[in-house]
């Protein structure tokens, strides 16, 4: 039983940008704070957007603020990572998942079942 499925990585240029899709097969949007996190080789995974179950508010990291937007539509039950001028740093497989209520960028240690990701990699 999939819970997650990412989908939109890909090959880019330095500067290039993706849009990244996040669809769920279970309700698992409903009233929940949803995040986009990655996880770069050999680094561990971190927390780089969120946005509250209504989308009307969001945070971000501060290596990616500016530069990404977290969107999401309740109908189709799928969250979107934008992603502009992307630079080689953010090379890394991409995940969504529930977030911490209080939009804090920490991963929350409740959270155990992630999707397969997908991959981004920015060439330079």
């Amino acid at each position: 039983q999939v819970e997650l499925v990412e989908s939109g990585g890909g090959l880019v240029q330095a500067g290039g940008s993706l849009r990244l899709s996040c669809a769920a097969y279970r309700s698992i949007f409903n009233f929940n704070v949803m995040g986009w996190y990655r996880q770069a080789p050999g680094k561990e995974r971190e927390l780089v957007a969120v946005i509250t179950s209504g989308g009307t508010n969001t945070n971000y990291a501060d290596s990616v603020k500016g530069r990404f937007t977290i969107s999401r539509d309740n109908a189709k039950n799928t969250v979107y990572l934008e992603m502009n001028s992307l630079k080689p740093e953010d090379t890394a497989v991409y995940y969504c998942n529930k977030a911490d209520p209080l939009l804090r960028l920490s991963i929350p240690t409740w959270i155990s079942t992630w999707g397969q990701g997908t991959q981004v990699t920015v060439s330079s």
